[in-house]
């Protein structure tokens, strides 16, 4: 169970507004509505949205204007522009002066889904605290937040370098396992920096085609290709003075990885298919799960652009390796989750915690939240006893039969993927990587999709991405998930 997201959908059409209700419902979403720019202002005062929804044609104000008084009283609320025929440009011109998006109408809910998800992922990263271990005793019992827990010397020294580099304006990378935190790390960077009541967006380089990641980077002119239909503003373009998250970065193409190191070694670029040339200032703070120093020894990872990524770079340990985190954060999550899910909460048996300790945690702390949300509603009572852990968590294997077991499978799922890749190789395939990537992903989504009954939300929380671009992989690989 999650929080839900408020969004302000602000029209004098009593239509959009009910659409926009049926549309988001609970608990996923929490949807205000405003027809004039006044109540608008009401309720963005007194509600303090996650992100709005807002139509250029209003009868007390323009929209423009609104979009200003809204980035006056917070600049980190993302702002989706509605926009009728004819008022594109008016629209791209209201992104280059900190609008999020823009979509025209009529629409469809298909159409603008994705982009309100991204809008909310957005604000939920700059907006919601990342709390730091000193900070704890500070914090509001009552206002979610991710607490960064840790007491062992890797984490300590985690916090330390937070510390010491969240204030200056130098880029960061951020490297560790899935699951580690590595979101979090950039977040409580961002939050701590002198650029923290500015814009603040982030994206997943491995979840969208190099195409349309240069279009998402740097922007688009109408025409550039088949399919631009409008100009099209880029992040280094809406985050002039911000902060811009690369996560996944070991992800990026060659040709993509040579477009970027031009833009941080010269603050300037075009947008795809345009001749202007655009100055920026963007701090930038990249993450990966990938070993970068085999990267650039294979060559797939430029090591120019590495040294520029690298002027500081803070490294999450893997959850096995953290000592005694393990049972304190075990306990601090039965707690928090308990009062989340309404369920009692005393104590973990210690059989229980024995079972996690032995676990190897693959999935890092995001794995741990998820296995103690399972228990916790397979629980009939305060006391956490093993029968309450998931049916398929692991228990208990001695290391070497786990290391044989392990070895046997992975060889197995090594000489399937060889074979594919060598009968792709036999058919002159030059997109080899990508195609194996998708096939892998269209499976995994498809079986978690199903799992979860076709919710999105639950489906992104299980896989560990968030709901916009789990939406995008949907649509990239044609899953059916009617």
């Amino acid at each position: 169970m999650t929080n839900p997201q408020t969004l302000l959908v602000i029209d004098d059409d009593p239509l959009i507004l009910q659409c926009m209700r049926l549309c988001l419902p609970e608990p996923d979403y929490h949807v205000l509505t405003a027809g004039s720019a006044e109540q608008a202002m009401a309720a963005f005062r007194r509600e303090q949205p996650d992100a709005v929804l807002l139509d250029i044609q209003l009868p007390d104000q323009s929209g423009l204007a609104l979009i200003h008084d809204l980035r006056e009283q917070d600049r980190r609320v993302p702002v989706i522009l509605m926009t009728g025929h004819g008022t594109s440009e008016t629209a791209i011109a209201a992104m280059s002066g900190g609008a999020f998006d823009y979509i025209t109408k009529p629409f469809e809910p298909d159409e603008i889904l994705p982009v309100i998800d991204a809008a909310l992922e957005t604000s939920r990263m700059a907006r919601k605290p990342a709390i730091l271990p000193s900070e704890i005793e500070h914090a509001s019992a009552e206002k979610p937040s991710d607490r960064m827990l840790g007491e062992c010397p890797a984490m300590v020294e985690v916090f330390r370098s937070i510390g010491r580099v969240a204030s200056r304006d130098t880029a960061v990378l951020i490297l560790g396992e899935t699951g580690t935190g590595k979101e979090v790390v950039a977040r409580a960077l961002y939050q701590h920096s002198s650029r923290h009541d500015h814009v603040f967006h982030a994206i997943n380089c491995a979840a969208i085609p190099e195409a349309l990641l240069e279009s998402e980077l740097f922007g688009h002119e109408k025409g550039s290709f088949t399919g631009a239909d409008q100009r099209r503003i880029g992040k280094f373009e809406i985050c002039n003075g911000g902060t811009l998250f690369l996560d996944e970065i070991g992800d990026m193409t060659p040709v993509m990885q040579t477009k970027l190191l031009r833009v941080l070694q010269e603050k300037e670029f075009e947008r795809v298919g345009g001749s202007k040339t655009i100055k920026t200032d963007v701090r930038i703070i990249a993450a990966t799960n990938r070993d970068l120093d085999s990267a650039m020894a294979d060559g797939s990872f430029r090591s120019d652009l590495f040294y520029r990524l690298n002027e500081f770079t803070i490294s999450l340990p893997p959850l096995r390796e953290r000592g005694q985190d393990l049972p304190k954060m075990a306990e601090h999550f039965f707690r928090l989750f308990s009062r989340q899910l309404k369920k009692d909460f005393v104590s973990i048996a210690p059989e229980t915690m024995q079972r996690l300790i032995d676990h190897d945690w693959p999935g890092n702390v995001r794995e741990l939240q998820g296995i103690i949300k399972q228990t916790l509603l397979k629980a009939s009572g305060p006391v956490i006893l093993p029968a309450f852990l998931p049916s398929g968590f692991a228990a208990a294997v001695p290391p070497a039969a786990k290391a044989a077991g392990a070895a046997v499978a992975s060889r197995e799922w090594q000489d399937g993927l060889a074979d594919e890749i060598r009968r792709r190789l036999g058919e002159g395939s030059f997109t080899i990587g990508n195609d194996i990537h998708d096939e892998v992903d269209r499976i995994l989504i498809s079986e978690v999709m199903k799992s979860t009954g076709n919710n999105i939300s639950e489906a992104s929380n299980r896989l560990g991405i968030s709901r916009p671009t789990l939406r995008s992989r949907i649509n990239h690989l044609r899953i059916d998930v009617s």
